[in-house]
């Protein structure tokens, strides 16, 4: 009766390790396939839900689709994420999206770890479809007059890697949730990362006037004033 039981004991645990075995193989080969998924497969895979979407909020509001030119407008205070199209020098408002997530403050980022959105004028550089969150879009931080500034304060060690994403959690970048994401991914890969863009800003400078911290650098005054003129284009 022991050896019997004994047997039995033997064959769950042998069960069991097939069992885990065979999840984590899944498992790695989940992540493998994540990880080696094309921008065109998630191109294909988003298509036939958003293409159609775009479609009718562009005719809604009687601009070509695709547009030239595309522009993001990221309102931190508002927590809002404006879409902005160009058609023949004409920018329309296409949508607007809230932000789910969000670290930080008003004032631009400073440093690696200080959880800030940065603040400025940036280009889009890259559309990640093998995300953590979903989908992807790089925001080119530092950029040029980042790290202008950081030389004059000799700050070092900037962060980087902002992003805007899906999913509804963030630290330092735009969490707009998947729906959304799929959206603003698929238009910016029609329209080009060469014609996209964002603008991030503490809040709506366009009507409202940003209170400037006292602990803030001496530049921020005159970062504010770039991106209030780049704001005014699109009203």
């Amino acid at each position: 009766m022991n050896k019997k039981i004994s047997l039995l004991i033997l064959l769950v645990i042998l069960i069991s390790v097939v069992i885990v075995n065979k999840s984590l193989i899944g498992n790695v080969l989940d992540k493998k396939l994540r990880k080696t998924r094309t921008l065109e497969s998630a191109i294909l895979e988003i298509r036939p839900v958003v293409e159609p979407k775009m479609r009718k909020l562009f005719a809604g509001k009687k601009c070509k689709y695709p547009p030239e030119e595309v522009r993001l407008l990221a309102l931190k205070q508002e927590k809002i994420l404006e879409l902005w199209a160009e058609n023949s020098e004409k920018w329309s408002l296409i949508k607007k999206y809230p932000v789910l997530a969000a670290s930080g403050k008003a004032g631009p980022k400073l440093k690696e770890g200080d959880c800030q959105v940065p603040e400025g004028v940036y280009k889009l550089v890259l559309l990640n479809p093998n995300s953590n969150f979903h989908l992807s879009v790089k925001v080119e931080y530092p950029n040029v007059y980042d790290l202008e500034k950081a030389g004059k304060d000799k700050r070092t060690k900037l962060g980087g890697d902002i992003f805007i994403h899906g999913s509804n959690v963030s630290i330092g970048c735009l969490a707009m949730g998947d729906e959304a994401i799929e959206e603003i991914f698929y238009l910016i890969k029609l329209t080009g990362l060469k014609n996209s863009g964002i603008i991030i800003a503490p809040c709506d400078m366009r009507s409202k006037k940003v209170i400037i911290d006292k602990t803030a650098p001496s530049w921020v005054n005159e970062l504010y004033q770039n991106i209030r003129k780049e704001l005014d284009q699109f009203k």
